[in-house]
């Protein structure tokens, strides 16, 4: 089963990375998949540590997730966010700001998607994600979490808030690493990877739209 725990396989030695995932032609099966959950406190360590902040949504209500392989997936979330909160002051013209300070200097675009006018008045937000689904072995976890790094900058963040994920594809198995610096480099690839596959027409999550931003249950 997927949700018990085994030994990682260290991430030294390995391949190039491929640069996008999947064809032109959009996702397959078992893509899409959907996940919903409010945003809890995590480990507190994607901040801190890593520079890369991320959010968390439990994973107990989702029971496809019970056997998905550990690793990175990549996607589309969406955020209803309060009316307080400073991302609803920006527009759908206002240029993406950088997730974390690395990909600020990274030649990869960030892809947008946004909600109808209607959707936006009631505070649905839409950004690309790239998410970790596992134990995360460098840290010895010994619960499986879902931790969803969402590809845009926040000035605040929205714990409690509704999320709602649209996973399209598997970037990598989750692996152990040998220093911080390993797991940092890994993870700044995968952010690329999801900005370069999400780009392409066919991985707009159109398909997923409405339920994205709360008009489909």
């Amino acid at each position: 089963m997927a949700d018990k725990q085994e030994e990682a396989p260290k991430a030294d030695g390995r391949a190039s990375r491929a640069q996008v995932i999947g064809s032109d032609s959009g996702p397959e099966a078992p893509f899409p998949l959907r996940m919903t959950g409010k945003v809890v406190s995590g480990f507190g360590r994607g901040s801190k540590e890593l520079g890369i902040p991320t959010a968390n949504i439990p994973v107990d209500t989702t029971p496809w997730i019970e056997t998905a392989e550990s690793g990175v997936y990549f996607g589309w979330a969406s955020v209803l966010l309060p009316p307080s909160h400073p991302a609803l002051e920006h527009t759908s013209s206002t240029p993406s700001q950088p997730s974390t300070t690395f990909t600020s200097a990274s030649t990869t675009s960030i892809p947008t998607l946004s909600p109808p006018a209607s959707a936006l008045e009631k505070g649905w937000r839409v950004y690309p994600m790239v998410m970790s689904i596992g134990f995360n072995p460098f840290y010895k976890n010994t619960v499986r979490s879902a931790e969803v790094h969402v590809m845009q900058r926040f000035e605040k963040d929205f714990y409690g808030c509704e999320m709602r994920l649209c996973i399209l594809g598997f970037i990598r198995k989750e692996l152990d690493y040998v220093s911080l610096e390993a797991l940092v480099g890994d993870i700044r690839t995968d952010i690329e990877v999801a900005g370069r596959s999400l780009g392409r027409e066919k991985w707009m999550g159109l398909g997923e739209a409405a339920w994205l931003w709360g008009e489909e249950e």
